[in-house]
């Protein structure tokens, strides 16, 4: 079984910079997809980034295109979303997720495993 714990969520003004980290326990991490997802207040849960076993491939929704930078590290067992030009609309629950897959989905229901999120606030 897989245990992801997120960090370094917090309160940043608009314009600013977030780096999220997401620890991943386990002997197999380089076997799976690694996506970030969020969910503000009142929405549905949504893809944000992801990035393949090796790293080669990574997948960005459009509202954080340009903005966002997944990467991982994976003699480190960990998993990063570097989050730049901060505005309250990034303002969620953020979750780090494993995917037992070849290829970055976008689905949050093909997703094996879950962190417990980390709360990103953007203030105006």
């Amino acid at each position: 079984q897989v245990q992801l714990v997120e960090s370094g969520g917090g309160l940043v003004q608009a314009g600013g910079s977030l780096r999220l980290s997401c620890a991943v326990s386990g002997r197999t991490f380089s076997t799976y997809a690694m996506g970030w997802f969020r969910q503000a207040l009142g929405k549905e849960r949504e893809f944000v980034a992801g990035i393949s076993r090796s790293g080669g491939s990574t997948v960005y929704a459009d509202s954080v295109k340009g903005r966002f930078t997944i990467s991982r590290h994976n003699a480190k067992n960990t998993v990063y979303l570097q989050m730049n030009s901060l505005s309250p609309e990034d303002t969620a629950v953020y979750y780090c997720a494993a995917d037992a897959s070849w290829v970055v989905r976008t689905t949050a229901d093909e997703y094996d495993y879950w962190g417990q999120g980390t709360q990103v606030t953007v203030s105006s």
